[in-house]
């Protein structure tokens, strides 16, 4: 058997994306705390805006989960830690995603009951400039300045993700696209009671909740299964990440191996991967070669960060190995 234990640093590309990536959430921190406030100023009574303000809130969570991780990511291992700290991208995704689900269940209830009851919201007026102003023209004019920028840094953050393998981030993208629908709702709902529809407060609400708790239950389900060792997927989790193929088959291809299968897990930037390869009849594979081959595998991916090769006589069943044969006659 050999291994290869911890890479912490990143290559050259990933480096730069991330260096690139922490400036982003930067500028996201410092746009949503001036839309935070700006929308605390204006949001009256309506259930949309109290909502959309909300949301802006829990965007802070996100970044801030980002930020705390990459500073903790590229610690060595330790005695204590001996796989590092790469798992920290998943705990902030966890905590995002918690965050995330508990508010957008609030709010539905809360919006639910606003349509229960029939609410009517009013929206009065201010004075400005010495003229008086219907407060639901403001509302309108704060919410549509929040929605080019989320546009925008959804983009940006997005293909930081897939280039970083990172999930916090591509939640994060998530959450600017969640940003801009939110507050197009938010308009809806305000213009709706404009035109004395009172129940479109609370319905632009209640979308805006349902949005966060889609988010939020997405984030919930990508981070705990990460945590418990599923197999490896792409970023945005939509299907098996492919190095555990091109691993496979890079093994197969050297001449004194018959048959090769590996289990990959994600450890938040970077994957473990334990790799077990059937010698072919005859051979006994020497330190060397063993080296050799892990060494291969390591180039295949910037993102294979440890691997152990086991020579084996048979390969596991959850790695593409026959069924246990004692088992089917159990079962027989």
């Amino acid at each position: 058997m050999t291994t290869h234990f911890g890479r912490t640093e990143l290559p050259p590309a990933q480096a730069s994306a991330l260096r690139r990536a922490i400036r982003f959430e930067w500028y996201t921190l410092i746009f949503l705390a001036i839309a935070i406030t700006l929308v605390f100023l204006v949001m009256g009574s309506s259930q949309a805006m109290k909502a959309a303000w909300i949301e802006d809130l829990l965007s802070l969570a996100p970044p801030i989960a980002f930020l705390v991780a990459v500073r903790i990511v590229n610690k060595r291992p330790t005695e204590k830690y001996p796989y590092g700290f790469h798992r920290s991208v998943g705990v902030a995704h966890l905590v995002a995603g918690v965050a995330l689900f508990a508010m957008g269940a609030f709010l539905i209830v809360d919006s639910i009951s606003g349509l229960i009851t029939a609410e009517h919201p009013p929206i009065g007026t201010m004075v400005l400039l010495g003229h008086p102003v219907w407060l639901g023209w403001l509302m309108m004019i704060v919410m549509a300045l929040t929605i080019p920028l989320p546009i925008y840094f959804g983009r940006v953050k997005m293909r930081l993700a897939r280039e970083l393998h990172d999930k916090v981030l591509y939640a994060d993208a998530d959450m600017n696209k969640a940003d801009w629908m939110t507050a197009v709702g938010s308009i809806v709902g305000v213009a709706g009671i404009g035109i004395g529809l009172w129940w479109a407060d609370a319905a632009a609400a209640l979308f805006i909740a349902a949005s966060i708790v889609w988010d939020g239950m997405k984030n919930l389900r990508a981070a705990i299964t990460d945590l418990m060792d599923t197999r490896a997927t792409t970023f945005d989790d939509g299907e098996p990440h492919p190095v555990s193929q091109q691993i496979d088959d890079y093994l197969r291809d050297l001449p004194w191996v018959e048959e090769a299968g590996s289990r990959v897990r994600d450890q938040g930037h970077v994957f473990h991967v334990e790799s077990f390869v059937v010698p072919r009849l005859g051979e006994s594979p020497t330190v060397r070669q063993l080296m050799e081959a892990r060494d291969g595998c390591i180039e295949l991916d910037w993102k294979v960060e440890d691997i152990v090769l086991v020579p084996i006589d048979e390969l596991p069943e959850e790695v593409g190995g026959a069924r246990d044969t004692r088992q089917s006659e159990r079962n027989e």
